[in-house]
Protein backbone atom coordinates (compact mmCIF):
# COMPACT_ATOMS: atom_id res chain seq x y z
CA UNK A 1 0.00 0.00 0.00
CA UNK A 2 1.32 3.39 -0.99
CA UNK A 3 2.27 5.59 1.91
CA UNK A 4 -0.13 8.43 2.74
CA UNK A 5 1.30 11.78 1.75
CA UNK A 6 1.04 14.52 4.35
CA UNK A 7 0.57 18.05 3.02
CA UNK A 8 3.46 20.32 3.82
CA UNK A 9 3.06 23.46 5.89
CA UNK A 10 3.57 25.65 2.83
CA UNK A 11 0.88 23.76 0.90
CA UNK A 12 -1.56 24.13 3.78
CA UNK A 13 -0.82 27.83 3.99
CA UNK A 14 -1.37 28.24 0.25
CA UNK A 15 -4.67 26.37 0.44
CA UNK A 16 -5.75 28.50 3.39
CA UNK A 17 -4.90 31.67 1.50
CA UNK A 18 -6.91 30.50 -1.50
CA UNK A 19 -9.88 29.70 0.74
CA UNK A 20 -9.58 33.09 2.42
CA UNK A 21 -9.40 34.87 -0.92
CA UNK A 22 -12.43 32.93 -2.14
CA UNK A 23 -14.43 33.88 0.92
CA UNK A 24 -13.37 37.52 0.60
CA UNK A 25 -14.39 37.54 -3.06
CA UNK A 26 -17.76 36.05 -2.22
CA UNK A 27 -18.28 38.60 0.56
CA UNK A 28 -17.38 41.41 -1.83
CA UNK A 29 -19.81 40.05 -4.41
CA UNK A 30 -22.61 39.78 -1.83
CA UNK A 31 -21.94 43.33 -0.60
CA UNK A 32 -21.97 44.64 -4.16
CA UNK A 33 -25.30 42.94 -4.82
CA UNK A 34 -26.75 44.35 -1.61
CA UNK A 35 -25.56 47.84 -2.49
CA UNK A 36 -27.07 47.59 -5.97
CA UNK A 37 -30.33 46.28 -4.53
CA UNK A 38 -30.39 49.11 -1.99
CA UNK A 39 -29.76 51.67 -4.73
CA UNK A 40 -32.54 50.17 -6.86
CA UNK A 41 -34.98 50.21 -3.94
CA UNK A 42 -34.05 53.80 -3.11
CA UNK A 43 -34.54 54.92 -6.72
CA UNK A 44 -37.80 53.03 -7.04
CA UNK A 45 -38.92 54.58 -3.78
CA UNK A 46 -37.94 58.06 -4.98
CA UNK A 47 -39.53 58.05 -8.42
CA UNK A 48 -43.21 57.48 -8.88
CA UNK A 49 -46.79 58.60 -8.48
CA UNK A 50 -47.61 58.92 -4.80
CA UNK A 51 -51.15 60.22 -5.22
CA UNK A 52 -53.22 60.39 -8.39
CA UNK A 53 -54.45 63.92 -9.14
CA UNK A 54 -58.06 62.71 -9.31
CA UNK A 55 -57.73 61.18 -5.83
CA UNK A 56 -56.18 64.38 -4.49
CA UNK A 57 -59.11 66.40 -5.82
CA UNK A 58 -61.69 63.94 -4.51
CA UNK A 59 -60.11 64.08 -1.05
CA UNK A 60 -59.97 67.88 -1.18
CA UNK A 61 -63.63 68.22 -2.20
CA UNK A 62 -65.44 65.33 -0.46
CA UNK A 63 -68.85 66.76 -1.43
CA UNK A 64 -67.98 66.55 -5.12
CA UNK A 65 -65.16 67.92 -7.24
CA UNK A 66 -66.18 71.19 -8.93
CA UNK A 67 -65.74 71.59 -12.66
CA UNK A 68 -62.26 72.82 -13.57
CA UNK A 69 -61.79 76.44 -14.54
CA UNK A 70 -59.02 77.82 -16.73
CA UNK A 71 -56.74 80.72 -15.91
CA UNK A 72 -54.98 81.98 -19.02
CA UNK A 73 -51.46 83.28 -18.48
CA UNK A 74 -51.36 86.50 -20.47
CA UNK A 75 -48.32 88.70 -20.84
CA UNK A 76 -49.00 90.70 -17.68
CA UNK A 77 -49.56 87.62 -15.53
CA UNK A 78 -46.51 85.95 -17.03
CA UNK A 79 -44.39 88.90 -15.94
CA UNK A 80 -45.79 88.77 -12.41
CA UNK A 81 -45.08 85.04 -12.18
CA UNK A 82 -41.54 85.65 -13.41
CA UNK A 83 -41.02 88.20 -10.65
CA UNK A 84 -42.59 85.86 -8.09
CA UNK A 85 -40.65 82.72 -9.06
CA UNK A 86 -37.42 84.23 -10.36
CA UNK A 87 -37.87 82.31 -13.61
CA UNK A 88 -40.28 81.83 -16.48
CA UNK A 89 -43.32 79.64 -15.95
CA UNK A 90 -43.80 77.87 -19.25
CA UNK A 91 -47.50 77.00 -19.24
CA UNK A 92 -50.00 78.98 -21.32
CA UNK A 93 -52.90 78.20 -19.02
CA UNK A 94 -53.58 76.67 -15.62
CA UNK A 95 -56.57 74.67 -14.46
CA UNK A 96 -57.96 75.15 -10.98
CA UNK A 97 -60.90 73.79 -9.05
CA UNK A 98 -62.73 76.41 -7.02
CA UNK A 99 -65.65 76.37 -4.63
CA UNK A 100 -66.59 79.31 -2.42
CA UNK A 101 -63.38 80.47 -0.68
CA UNK A 102 -61.25 77.47 -1.61
CA UNK A 103 -59.21 76.65 -4.70
CA UNK A 104 -57.17 73.60 -5.65
CA UNK A 105 -54.18 73.71 -7.97
CA UNK A 106 -52.04 71.04 -9.58
CA UNK A 107 -48.73 72.69 -10.39
CA UNK A 108 -45.27 71.63 -11.50
CA UNK A 109 -41.75 72.90 -10.87
CA UNK A 110 -38.34 71.52 -11.77
CA UNK A 111 -36.38 70.01 -8.88
CA UNK A 112 -32.90 69.32 -10.17
CA UNK A 113 -33.68 68.13 -13.69
CA UNK A 114 -37.26 66.84 -13.76
CA UNK A 115 -40.64 68.29 -12.81
CA UNK A 116 -42.29 67.64 -9.47
CA UNK A 117 -46.10 67.62 -9.57
CA UNK A 118 -47.72 69.08 -6.47
CA UNK A 119 -51.36 69.46 -5.42
CA UNK A 120 -52.17 72.49 -3.27
CA UNK A 121 -55.42 73.65 -1.71
CA UNK A 122 -55.68 77.28 -0.62
CA UNK A 123 -58.40 79.02 1.34
CA UNK A 124 -59.24 81.97 3.56
CA UNK A 125 -56.52 81.05 6.03
CA UNK A 126 -53.74 80.33 3.54
CA UNK A 127 -52.60 76.91 2.42
CA UNK A 128 -54.85 74.13 3.67
CA UNK A 129 -53.07 71.20 2.10
CA UNK A 130 -49.93 70.53 0.07
CA UNK A 131 -49.16 67.08 -1.33
CA UNK A 132 -46.44 65.78 -3.65
CA UNK A 133 -48.38 63.85 -6.28
CA UNK A 134 -45.65 62.77 -8.71
CA UNK A 135 -41.89 62.76 -8.07
CA UNK A 136 -39.53 62.05 -10.96
CA UNK A 137 -36.06 62.74 -9.55
CA UNK A 138 -33.76 60.09 -8.10
CA UNK A 139 -33.03 62.20 -5.01
CA UNK A 140 -34.97 64.54 -2.78
CA UNK A 141 -38.08 62.36 -2.42
CA UNK A 142 -38.17 63.16 1.31
CA UNK A 143 -40.18 66.31 0.51
CA UNK A 144 -43.26 64.12 0.13
CA UNK A 145 -43.25 63.22 3.83
CA UNK A 146 -46.11 64.70 5.82
CA UNK A 147 -43.66 65.94 8.46
CA UNK A 148 -42.20 68.23 5.79
CA UNK A 149 -45.35 69.26 3.90
CA UNK A 150 -47.16 70.07 7.18
CA UNK A 151 -44.91 73.13 7.47
CA UNK A 152 -46.88 74.80 4.67
CA UNK A 153 -50.22 74.51 6.43
CA UNK A 154 -51.77 77.97 7.03
CA UNK A 155 -48.85 79.66 5.25
CA UNK A 156 -49.65 82.98 3.57
CA UNK A 157 -47.81 85.53 1.47
CA UNK A 158 -46.28 88.53 3.21
CA UNK A 159 -46.08 92.01 1.69
CA UNK A 160 -43.04 90.96 -0.36
CA UNK A 161 -44.88 87.93 -1.73
CA UNK A 162 -42.72 85.57 0.28
CA UNK A 163 -44.03 82.86 2.59
CA UNK A 164 -44.78 84.32 6.00
CA UNK A 165 -42.82 81.56 7.75
CA UNK A 166 -39.50 79.76 7.36
CA UNK A 167 -39.58 76.27 5.88
CA UNK A 168 -37.00 73.88 7.30
CA UNK A 169 -34.87 72.28 4.60
CA UNK A 170 -33.86 68.65 4.12
CA UNK A 171 -30.25 67.61 3.65
CA UNK A 172 -29.77 66.31 0.13
CA UNK A 173 -33.12 67.66 -1.05
CA UNK A 174 -32.40 71.39 -1.31
CA UNK A 175 -33.62 71.79 -4.89
CA UNK A 176 -36.81 69.85 -4.22
CA UNK A 177 -37.49 72.00 -1.15
CA UNK A 178 -37.04 75.16 -3.20
CA UNK A 179 -39.38 73.84 -5.89
CA UNK A 180 -42.14 73.24 -3.33
CA UNK A 181 -41.63 76.67 -1.78
CA UNK A 182 -42.04 78.26 -5.22
CA UNK A 183 -45.22 76.34 -5.90
CA UNK A 184 -46.63 77.22 -2.48
CA UNK A 185 -46.07 80.91 -3.17
CA UNK A 186 -47.49 80.53 -6.67
CA UNK A 187 -50.69 78.87 -5.44
CA UNK A 188 -51.26 81.65 -2.90
CA UNK A 189 -50.64 84.34 -5.49
CA UNK A 190 -52.95 82.69 -8.03
CA UNK A 191 -55.64 82.21 -5.39
CA UNK A 192 -55.54 85.93 -4.65
CA UNK A 193 -55.75 86.66 -8.37
CA UNK A 194 -58.86 84.56 -9.02
CA UNK A 195 -60.53 85.84 -5.85
CA UNK A 196 -60.02 89.41 -7.05
CA UNK A 197 -61.45 88.47 -10.44
CA UNK A 198 -64.51 86.88 -8.82
CA UNK A 199 -65.00 89.79 -6.43
CA UNK A 200 -63.52 92.94 -8.04
CA UNK A 201 -64.93 95.15 -5.31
Amino acid sequence: MAPTRTASTSELATSSERTGRGRAARRALVLSCLCLASLWVHTARAEGTYLEPQVFLAQSFPDGVPDPRVLWINRALRGELRDLLGEEYGALRLRHWTREQRSAWILEAIGKEKPITVGIVTGEHGIERLEVLVFRESRGWEVRRSAFTAQFRSARLDDDRRLDRPIDGITGATLSVRALQKLARMSLFLHQRIRQADDPA
